[in-house]
């Protein structure tokens, strides 16, 4: 019977090999290797039985059987009865040669089944498939291959039998006519010679020792010969590789006489092959195997094959590998290998051969060629060894390749000669040089995208591997150290190595740490047997001067002074203390700071402190002349490095101030100034900051030195001391004089002040200003930086003497002239900023004073040249190139250099005149009608008067006259339309308010409230919005108006009465503040009638938008209403809808007094409420019913209370009004759900938004909710607002199919927000409950029914009388109220559940009556019922649910499979809830229980989250009344809300669970699963199988007769032809666990 049963179920799944979805064959191949798990035998004998029974069964479905047969055959194969192996094997025998015609997928899995057998029954196989292996008889295909892979396979079983295999097999090979059989016949021979080298390998763990090569050698060496004489000519190219791969193998076997007479046939036809095949991998590794073997038997033959050989195998390794196609780079490691084979044996032939190669004109030759000398410098060092000199020879012309590809090889043979001791050999050297010379090439920024070619590599990684292959000789190629050191020093000093220099220095501080450590400290250079090395000032000086860029070439800097510090004791042994506590600190600051922010002019100055304290340790001027003479001679090496060129200069500059020898310093700056090259800009700057350097120790014969300059004939082109300058152009003499004038300017900046005073009239001035008439602008700065920095000399020495400036006012004129010469269009060059800054240093110097006409000249030139320019680059930034940030840069120093002028200036004269007489010139530009120019008008006078201020110092009480004229020129500006000329208004008004408070007598630290408030207005002058910027203007005139003296207030007025006409309008309107300040104070207005009045207020309005009139009119209607609010609101209410802007303002206006406010709010609530919310109108278009049209005075009632609490000074008014307003805004938003505007108003709101930035929407709904809105933000509940906001609920009010929902978010957010309010709202809302609008019914009802949901009801005493409003609306004719009814009183458990005991009866009958209602077609009053009696259940008394605890259970069961998501949520939910009362019913509910179980466990699959969510809860709550402690763990731990399931997983550890438990369920739960076969959810259909094969899995056998077996087959039979491949899985899966029953 249960073999039956098995025989059906494999029976069953191999029916459904004919399945075409592929994870469901993998499937059934699962199941039946299940099923042979439990069973091997008997589902072997199936299968076999199955095959042999469909022998019509189609290959594909047969390969399936097979495969699951070879898992099981392997999986038991230790185990497996010999009779049942005979059947295997019979059947996969028969399955593999039942078809003449190859079909690989089904013979081949045949051929793996007896494979898997021949594991442990390798005769029985044999005995098999020998029998189909007969003499003279050409063999199936499959037989053979058979053979092969059960040679891999069974080594020791197999070779015993190979050679009776061979000896039928070889006349078999003369047979082979088909191309197919032949290269099965060379598979096999390849894998038979592989399997007999094994055996023969492992002799001592063979089962028979005696086996020797000999056995198999004639057979090996008959079937060769036909392979090799026949087969390989074959024109099929795979046979010719099969052929190829086997007599690898094969030739290790043959008779060492054969192979020898073969070799001079074999080795050509192998290399004949390369020709034939493009893929040569498979004949370089058989050729490999064959030069072995060749040589294991000591071949003599190979000599004469050797230059064929060299010939053929050369070109495979010259053609590039594709590293992307893995056998390329296969077959370059075989060809290797043959070299490695062949240099062994044949040292001289192979390097005979390659070392011409090495000249070849073909690039791939070359790289090949150097790959080979690799190989066989590292595989083959013995017979190299006496070599190396012929082989380092060779090299030098790869070492001239520029080729980059060429050069990498190179690199690669220089590590590999490194590592074998070749560099230290005559020549090694040039391989040195060569390696550094590749670590200097240039390092690309970006490197190149890698080309197709994977072969062409970039110069950057030509660079880079080269500088790693130098860093690995010296750290790890101990025998490398004397070769380097310290040879390498070589390269340090040249400047073409300079890119190499970063890898040069941390090499050569490795090395000279090892000598160090070696004890080899002071005797670290030997010069005297290193005849090439650089001297110690050589290596000083490039190591210093390549630091002053430490970022560059890999951070150069840090390598070059650490290296620098390693050689202290070479360079001089004085600075051994110093070095090694500076050096570290430099190294630090370098390694601190990156590129962009490390200040280059501090680093510069540090390494120059370092130079000087060097030479101050050195103290010895013979070793500092030496110095100094190197410096001078590197000069030109750094011809194409401006920047380290100019470092240099200054190093000499220190080191020539250091020399003591006056000669040797004016030789040195003489040839300084013959060598120059003056056309460019960094060496003018180097050597005169060189000169001024030098000054500072030698200022006599650096004067000296110049003024001999000067007298030359240099700018007359003719012969004379500097003959060296006769071939100059006029551009360069130009350049000349530049330098001159540079190196004065310098030398007056640097040199001891008590010494240079004397000397700038005299000596420097002089030679100076015959140069001023020139247009070179390069001479015109060099100029103007050389004035300015000999009145900065000035200007620091002059403090400390009396100095009398002469030619003063002279140079001022020249530098005005400058000025005036700069084009007003644009700023191209910093002369104007230069300039001003010398005239800053020159109007600084004391005496003689400027004239009145010089100083007015300086002062309006230098305004005109900035304050008239185009807007700056900063503000209209349309390029951030580089151009636009170094002009905006440039603009930036410009205006501060002009700032700094106008302070010096007036400086000068800090009074009011002086103040005055400044302003004077100012006062245009502050008034200009061109933006840029006030902005930075005001800016400067802002800057001027902090300074005045600043500096002011008050000993006599004085009258501020011109306090009011500059206030007023200022005041206006604080509505300026720049927002950067407000907030420098008001700090010149703050400014002149203090200055006028210390002419007053106030000390300087005085501190006034009033003034002081100014500064915190400046940040509501930030925007430009009108209301801030005039109320913040009104606020400065209070300020001034009380803090201006009277004597000056009428000229402050006549002033500002001026400003009216500001061609800046905002500015004119700021003058307007004043005047609305006076208006204020005026009497009634009401003259004529008010209507009227209200008409000509609204025209005017429209006429003019004018700020400062809106204000005054706002004002007037509030003067107006405060006497007659009821015509006024009549008057305003008139107005046509949507009201316009104007009407809106004049609204607003009303809400500036709280009593008056609240009489007026009052009026519109009564007209609110009044008249009906809306009239039904009949329509007239087909199939349409009536619908509903807004009546017009609530609608505009409406909108003016919007207008009013928009206002923020309604606030006490709303707050005295607040339940009022808020029911009649509810109720009104309640009404006007759906409701439309009349046809008049739609039409006209369509115009007014077309025409206009639309009003408010009018559509009465969207109205009645943002005027409910702002009631609430007024009345002080903006949290309600930002509540109800944040969840949407002003949304949902609007919607008819939600407005329920969003009432209730009111009233969550009220009762949390707006508690203490609620009961006046409460007893307002009552009433309505048996209004005849359903609307507010249910707008009532759902308030309600959300405030139960809070505490504060209770708190309030609200509880009963809402709870019994609620319970009296369950009769409600409208489905919706009695739902939210139900929905309010299920609410009460999480607002006062300490309430729902007393009230237990009365809720529970409620949720039952809810249960059972009648009127309930979609089950909508029932689901509330079941989610709100989950609620409750908490808080009732068991006795009250006891009683209805089965009538409940089973009126929701059926929820369970609802096609409803929320209902079978809402049942699931409730049900769970429901198993808390169990205890005193156990059993029953149990029952129950066990009932929905299945059904619980399955919806964990539902596709609605929240069902799955809701049945891991109810598992959760069944867990502890089941019974058993591991399923209840279970529940709780793997159920957890938060916790992912692994649904597979956990249903097999249930099924366990429930196994041993509940044992005599099985058949129970097997037929609820069964009803879920039918599941119209898929993942469900899917699980139910899924759970039957785990129960079957984990049942006791005593408990398995209880299932109907046949029944359930059937069902699973027919779900597998379920249309969904992940169903059928399953199927597939359960039925081979049914084995588990049978």
């Amino acid at each position: 019977m249960m073999e039956s049963r098995i025989r059906r179920l494999a029976t069953t799944l191999m029916d459904a090999t004919t399945d075409k979805d592929p994870l469901v064959q993998e499937q059934i191949y699962n199941a039946l290797c299940y099923l042979g798990e439990s069973e091997p035998e008997e589902i072997l004998h199936s299968c076999d039985e199955y095959l042999r029974q469909h022998d019509k069964l189609a290959y594909p479905h047969r390969v399936i059987i097979l495969k699951a047969m070879e898992t099981v055959v392997k999986n038991n194969i230790a185990s497996l009865d010999k009779s049942t192996a005979k059947v295997v094997i019979f059947l996969a025998s028969n399955e593999m040669t039942k078809s003449k015609e190859v079909i690989r997928d089904w013979q081949q899995a045949a051929s793996s089944v007896l494979v898997a057998v021949g594991q442990r029954f390798i005769n029985k196989v044999m005995e098999e498939v020998l029998t189909k292996f007969q003499p003279g008889i050409l063999p199936h295909y499959f037989i053979v291959q058979t053979f092969a892979n059960l040679s891999v396979s069974n080594v020791f079983g197999m070779v015993p039998f190979l050679n009776s295999i061979l000896g039928t097999m070889l006349p078999m090979l003369g047979m082979a006519k088909q191309d197919h059989m032949k290269s099965v016949f060379c598979y096999a021979l390849q894998h038979f010679s592989e399997s007999i080298q094994e055996y023969l390998a492992n002799l001592d763990k063979a089962p028979d020792p005696t086996v020797r090569k000999d056995t198999f050698s004639n057979e090996i060496f008959s079937a060769y010969e036909v392979l090799f004489n026949s087969w390989l000519q074959h024109r099929e190219a795979k046979l010719r590789l099969a052929v190829v791969e086997a007599m690898g193998p094969m030739s290790y076997l043959m008779p060492s006489e054969k192979l020898e007479e073969q070799l001079p046939k074999l080795i050509p036809g192998i290399l004949a092959l390369y020709k034939k095949h493009a893929e040569a991998f498979y004949i370089s590794k058989s050729l490999c195997q064959i030069l072995e073997a060749s040589v294991n038997i000591g071949s003599r033959s190979l000599d004469v094959q050797l230059d064929a050989l060299l010939g053929t195998l050369h070109p495979q390794i010259c053609a590039p590998a594709d590293p992307f196609v893995p056998l390329t780079v296969k077959n370059h490691t075989e060809v290797l290998r043959c070299f490695t084979v062949l240099a062994c044996s044949f040292p001289d032939r192979v390097l005979a051969f390659l070392l011409p190669k090495l000249e070849s004109s073909n690039e791939r030759t070359r790289v090949g060629t150097l790959l080979i000398m690799r190989q066989i410098i590292n595989s083959a060092p013995s017979q190299m060894e006496i070599k190396k000199p012929f082989i380092l020879s060779s090299m030098k012309l790869p070492l001239q390749d520029s080729n980059d590809k060429v050069k990498r090889a190179v690199v690669q043979v220089i590590s590999a000669m490194a590592h074998h001791g070749y560099l230290e050999q005559p020549g090694g050297e040039a391989m040195m040089e060569y390696l550094v010379r590749q670590c200097a090439l240039p390092s690309e920024a970006q490197p190149k995208k890698q080309p197709l070619d994977a072969d062409d590599l970039t110069s950057d990684s030509v660079q880079s591997i080269s500088v790693n292959t130098l860093f690995l000789l010296s750290t790890t190629v101990d025998r490398m150290n004397n070769v380097l050191w310290p040879y390498l020093l070589e390269f340090v000093t040249p400047i073409q190595f300079t890119n190499a220099l970063t890898p040069l220095c941390k090499s050569l501080m490795y090395l000279a740490m090892k000598k160090q450590e070696e004890g080899e400290n002071a005797s670290l250079i030997r010069y005297d047997l290193n005849g090439n090395l650089p001297s110690p000032y050589a290596l000083t000086t490039r190591l210093l001067v390549v630091s002053s860029q430490p970022y560059a070439g890999d951070c150069r800097g840090a390598a070059a002074l650490r290296l620098l510090n390693v050689l202290q004791y070479s360079v001089h042994p004085a600075l051994e203390q110093l070095w090694s506590k500076r050096v570290p600190s430099l190294v630090e600051h370098i390694e601190e700071n990156t590129e962009k922010c490390l200040c280059q002019k501090e680093w510069e100055e540090k390494l120059l402190l370092f130079l000087q304290e060097t030479l101050a340790a050195v103290s010895d001027n013979t070793w500092i002349c030496h110095f100094v003479t190197e410096m001078c001679r590197q000069l030109n090496c750094y011809n194409g490095f401006p920047l380290e060129k100019n470092f240099l200069y200054k190093c000499i500059g220190m080191t020539l101030g250091a020399c003591v020898s006056k000669d040797l310093v004016q030789k040195q700056l003489q040839e300084l100034l013959e060598t120059a090259r003056y056309h460019e800009e960094a060496e003018r700057e180097g050597l005169a900051s060189c000169f001024g350097i030098c000054a500072i120790n030698h200022l006599e014969e650096t004067l000296a030195k110049l003024e001999d300059f000067v007298r030359s004939d240099v700018f007359k082109k003719s012969v004379g001391l500097f003959s060296i300058f006769k071939d100059r152009s006029d551009n360069e003499v130009e350049k000349i004089k530049s330098t001159l004038i540079l190196c004065y300017g310098f030398v007056a900046v640097h040199a001891p002040k008590e010494l240079v005073l004397s000397r700038i009239e005299a000596d420097i001035l002089k030679n100076i200003f015959q140069y001023f008439n020139t247009k070179d602008l390069t001479l015109k700065l060099c100029l103007i930086r050389s004035i300015c920095m000999i009145s900065q000399a000035i200007y620091n020495g002059g403090k400390c003497g009396d100095f009398v400036f002469s030619r003063k006012a002279e140079l001022v004129a020249q530098m005005v002239e400058f000025i005036k010469a700069e084009p007003l269009d644009a700023m191209r060059t910093p002369v104007r900023q230069r300039a001003m800054v010398t005239c800053t240093y020159l109007v600084s110097v004391l005496e003689p004073h400027l004239s009145d006409p010089d100083r007015t000249e300086l002062i309006d030139t230098c305004l005109a040249s900035v304050l008239a320019l185009p807007p700056d680059p900063g503000q209209e930034r349309d390029g951030i190139g580089s151009d636009a940030l170094h002009k905006e840069i440039l603009y930036g120093d410009t205006l501060s250099a002009l700032k700094d002028l106008l302070k010096s200036l007036l400086q000068r004269n800090l009074t009011p005149h002086g103040l005055q007489d400044m302003f004077a010139h100012l006062g245009p530009w502050i008034k200009s009608n061109k933006e840029q120019e006030r902005q930075r008008a005001v800016e400067i006078s802002a800057a001027l008067l902090d300074f005045y201020l600043g500096k002011l110092n008050v000993s006599t009480v004085i009258p501020f006259y011109n306090l009011g004229v500059l206030i007023a020129l200022f005041s206006p500006r604080c509505s300026d339309s720049l927002a950067s000329v407000r907030q420098h208004a008001v700090d010149c008004v703050y400014c002149l308010l203090y200055i006028q408070l210390c002419y007053e007598g106030f000390a300087r630290d005085h501190t006034d409230e009033m003034v002081e408030g100014l500064k915190a207005l400046k940040k509501g002058l930030e925007e430009p919005d009108f209301t801030v910027l005039f109320h913040t203007c009104h606020n400065i005139a209070m300020v001034v108006g009380k803090r201006v003296p009277p004597d000056q207030l009428m000229s402050l007025l006549l002033a500002m009465f001026e400003g009216l006409a500001d061609p800046d309008k905002n500015c004119s309107r700021a003058a307007t503040v004043m005047i609305n300040s006076l208006l204020k104070e005026r009497g009634s207005v009401l003259q004529e009638k008010v209507p009227d009045i209200m008409s000509i207020i609204h025209s005017k309005l429209q006429e003019v938008d004018e700020e400062h009139i809106r204000k005054a009119a706002q004002q007037t209607v509030y003067i107006l209403a405060s006497q007659h609010k009821s015509v006024v609101v009549s008057s305003l209410l008139g107005s046509a809808l949507p009201f316009d802007s104007h009407t809106c303002a004049m609204w607003r206006s009303l809400a500036a007094e709280p009593t008056l406010t609240s009489q007026i709010l009052e009026q519109l609530l009564e007209k609110v409420n009044r008249d009906v919310p809306y009239k039904e109108s009949k329509c007239f278009l087909l199939g349409s019913g009536s619908e509903r049209i807004a009546t017009p005075l609530p609608l505009a009632a409406t909108c003016a209370l919007y207008e009013i609490m928009s206002a923020p000074e309604s606030g006490a008014a709303v707050l005295g009004l607040y339940a009022p307003l808020f029911v009649t805004l509810l109720l009104r938003v309640s009404c006007t759900v759906g409701v439309q505007l009349p046809k008049s108003l739609q039409s006209r709101e369509r115009r007014s938004s077309s025409l206009s930035p639309a009003p408010r929407s009018l559509h009465p709904c969207s109205c009645a909710v943002e005027t409910l809105k702002v009631m609430l933000a007024r009345g002080g509940s903006e949290a309600v607002t930002k509540a109800v906001g944040s969840a949407g609920g002003w949304d949902l009010m609007a919607s008819p199919e939600r407005h329920h929902d969003g009432i209730a978010v009111l009233a969550g957010a009220m009762a949390r927000h707006a508690g203490p309010r609620l009961p006046l709202i409460v007893k307002n809302l009552v009433p309505t409950l048996s209004s005849v609008f359903d609307s507010q019914r249910i707008t009532t009802t759902a308030f309600f029914a959300e405030l139960l949901n809070s505490n504060v009801v209770n708190d309030l005493m609200l509880l009963e009388t809402v709870m019994d409003n609620m319970t009296g609306r369950q009769k409600d004719p409208c489905l919706l109220v009695r739902m939210l009814a139900l929905r309010g009183l299920g609410n009460i458990s999480s607002g006062s559940p300490e309430k729902v005991r007393k009230h237990g009866a009365k809720l529970l009958a409620s949720m039952v009556n809810g249960m059972d209602d009648k009127d309930d077609p979609h089950n909508l009053v029932a689901l509330e019922a079941m989610s709100s009696l989950s609620k409750l259940l908490d808080h009732l008394e068991e006795r009250d649910i006891q009683s209805m605890l089965l009538h409940i259970a089973i009126r929701i069961r059926p929820f369970f499979d609802s096609e409803q998501p929320d209902l079978r949520q809402s049942s699931i939910v409730l049900f769970g809830n429901l198993t808390k009362f169990s205890e005193d019913d156990c059993e029953a509910f149990f029952e129950q229980i066990l009932n929905g179980l299945v059904t619980l466990l399955l919806h964990l699959q539902d596709p609605k989250p929240e069902v799955v969510k809701a049945c891991k809860f109810a598992l959760r709550m069944c867990g502890p009344n089941m019974g058993c402690e591991g399923l209840c763990d279970m529940f709780l731990n793997h159920l957890r809300e938060d916790r992912s399931l692994h649904y597979g997983e956990f249903m097999n550890n249930v099924c366990k669970h429930l196994m041993q438990s509940y044992p005599e369920m099985l058949n129970r739960l097997i037929l609820t699963n069964l009803f879920y076969f039918k599941s119209n959810w898929v993942d469900i259909r899917a699980a139910a199988p899924m759970f039957i094969g785990f129960l079957v899995l984990h049942v006791d056998e005593d408990h398995c007769q209880q299932v109907d077996l046949d029944q359930l087959i059937s069902a699973l039979n027919l779900l597998l032809k379920d249309p969904v491949p992940a169903v059928r899985m399953k199927v597939a899966e359960t039925l081979g666990r049914l084995v588990r029953i049978l």
